[in-house]
Order: C-alpha cells, then structure tokens, then sequence
C-alpha cells in the first residue's frame, strides 16, 4: 500500500433529512471524517469534479427504511467524481498514487461531494492522457454508463432506436452512443432543446410538448428495435410499443417519476399480460453496473471525439444547492459538475 500525506478530517457537504429537498438540508462541515481504505482492492480518491444525478436527490427522499438501508446519516451525496489517487490498497498493481481517474460509486455515506471517497478499483478507469478534461470525465459515470450499458447489448448496426427525454444526461449520451453504434434514432424533447439534440446526431426529433409520443411512433409502424425510457411518461408508452417495436425488439426502462404511481406502471408493465393492460415486448428496469472496460471506451471515445459530453453548467463548492435545485427542475440539457477540489 502506498499513500501521500492524508488529512484526518476533510470538508464535505453533509445532510440528516431530505425534507422539504436535499438542497434546503445541504451544509458544508470542515470536520467530516476523512474515509478509511476498507479493502486491499480500494483506492482513496481525492475528488477535484463532481457531477449529480437524480438518483442523489431522490434516494435520499425515500421512505425511512428503505432510504437507511442504503445510505447512513449524516451523509454525503453524490455517485459520479473524477479526481487524484493519494492512497491505494495492498493488492492494487495497475493504478498509482498521484494518477488521475473518474468513475462511479455506488451510493454510500461518503459520497463525491466531500474532499476524499474510496472507491473500489472496479468502479474507476485512469483519465486519458489528453483529450478529456476533469470535468467532463465526471460526467460520464452514472449517465454514460447507463447509455451504454442499455444500449449496446440490444442494438445491432442498422437498427431503429427510440430515446424517450433526449436532452437529459442519459438522453445526451444515449443519442450519441446510438449512432455510433450505427443506429437510425428516433428522440423526443422539448422545442427548445431540439437543435441539441440534432447535434448529437437524432435523425429525427418529436416534440412531446405538442405531439401524441405515442400515437406518432404507432404511425411509424413496428420498426423500432428498442425504446430507451428515459422519462415514464406518457404511461402508455410501453402498452403502444405493441405497434411500433418489433418482434424480439425490447423497451428498457431508466428514468420515472419517484412515487407509488411509478412503481405501479412499472408492475403493471412487468406482471400484467397484454389483454390486461400489459405488453407484449420484452420490459426491463435498468440496473446499472460496475463497468471499468464500460468507462475506459466511454473516455476513449470522448478523447477521439466520438462523442461528447454535454455540460450545461459548472458549479463551485458552496453551490451545490443550487445545481441541485436546478437538476431537480428537469430541464437541464446535458449534465451538472460541481467543482470539489482544485
């Protein structure tokens, strides 16, 4: 095990409650312990960008037990973090001290808005040497990977995919790693964002402020291999994919509101069978995956400007409140990265 000089007690934004919001519950404490390697496979990580997802604010909102299964209080949010090695495990050979990483953790107390966070070695890839910057590194855990690790086991080149909410952090990525997978992309999004969302690459866009999304993609006939959700809405979406995904074709759901109406669509989807209100195509809540392979190509691919990240705003430490509050809104084009360190 090798390690630099490491403070006792680091700065971090903590929170006890998520009630009324995380952000109105976000403090910044100086004396936060600085977390310790717990594994011969870990790396302590000191944390320079940060980048949020919904899944920090809306975990924390979760009923009491459930949310304390997952995370201990006080805590720390954030997932998604590029940063400097200062300390590694005794059975860590292919990253050093001083190296440069980004990745995703899963959530934990320690999350990437405080100074330092361990993360294990299967849950970071080493910052390309040039090509790609701290922050948009940041931004590639949780939403890149969620893109890719969607799409690319269902798609093959050629294929029809629909992307439901393209200019959101996933949507961003999922239009640009459809096409680069060789896909014909079908996307929906508000007029405002939709010369983003030709930038990346859609091929055709549907503005779901004025347009039926479902009926417009019953029109088009069965030739979508795949639907993306990244919304949960309109809620008979999946029940009209009968008429435009094809036969082996499959509707893979990530994004929904947080509530037991959600939950609700979501079983009815997955138990009910088509004459009762059910589909006919293959369902799937993503789960994501550790992926050091996954994020390794996804860096690549940025540094070859195969794809880019989308960032709509960058924040410093004492703002994170804001980019939450602005995240939560659900407008944001692209991703939000908070600057931890310098």
């Amino acid at each position: 095990m090798t390690s630099t000089t490491i403070p006792k007690t680091m700065k971090a934004h903590i929170y006890a409650s998520a009630s009324p919001t995380l952000e109105a519950n976000l403090s910044i404490s100086t004396s936060v312990p600085t977390p310790t390697l717990s594994g011969p496979n870990d790396l302590l990580v000191q944390v320079l960008s940060a980048s949020i997802n919904p899944a920090d604010h809306k975990l924390p909102a979760l009923p009491g037990l459930i949310r304390r299964f997952a995370v201990k209080l006080p805590a720390t949010p954030g997932m998604d973090f590029s940063g400097r090695v200062v300390q590694t495990g005794a059975k860590v050979d292919s990253v050093a001290v001083g190296d440069l990483v980004y990745g995703r953790l899963e959530p934990q107390q320690h999350g990437t808005l405080g100074e330092y966070i361990v993360a294990p070695l299967k849950a970071v890839a080493l910052l390309p040497k040039e090509g790609v910057t701290v922050d948009e590194a940041a931004a590639l855990g949780v939403a890149g990977l969620t893109a890719y690790q969607t799409i690319h086991p269902n798609v093959k080149q050629g294929d029809k995919i629909f992307i439901n909410g393209s200019s959101g952090g996933v949507g961003t990525f999922a239009v640009q790693i459809a096409k680069v997978l060789g896909c014909h992309v079908t996307a929906s999004c508000s007029p405002a964002k939709a010369d983003l969302v030709k930038s990346l690459g859609a091929d055709e866009i549907i503005d779901y402020t004025t347009t039926n999304v479902s009926e417009a993609l019953k029109g088009k006939g069965k030739v979508f291999a795949m639907v993306l959700d990244n919304v949960g809405m309109p809620e008979d979406l999946y029940k009209a994919s009968d008429d435009f995904v094809i036969p082996g074709g499959k509707f893979v759901q990530v994004g929904s509101p947080m509530s037991l109406d959600a939950v609700r669509v979501a079983a009815t989807r997955v138990l009910l069978p088509s004459f009762l209100g059910g589909g006919r195509n293959k369902y799937e809540v993503f789960t994501i995956n550790h992926g050091p392979d996954d994020l390794k190509l996804l860096g690549e691919w940025v540094k070859e400007k195969k794809i880019r990240v989308v960032i709509e705003e960058t924040y410093e430490f004492e703002d994170a409140p804001k980019a939450f509050a602005k995240l939560r809104t659900g407008k944001n084009a692209g991703k939000l990265v908070i600057h931890v360190g310098k």
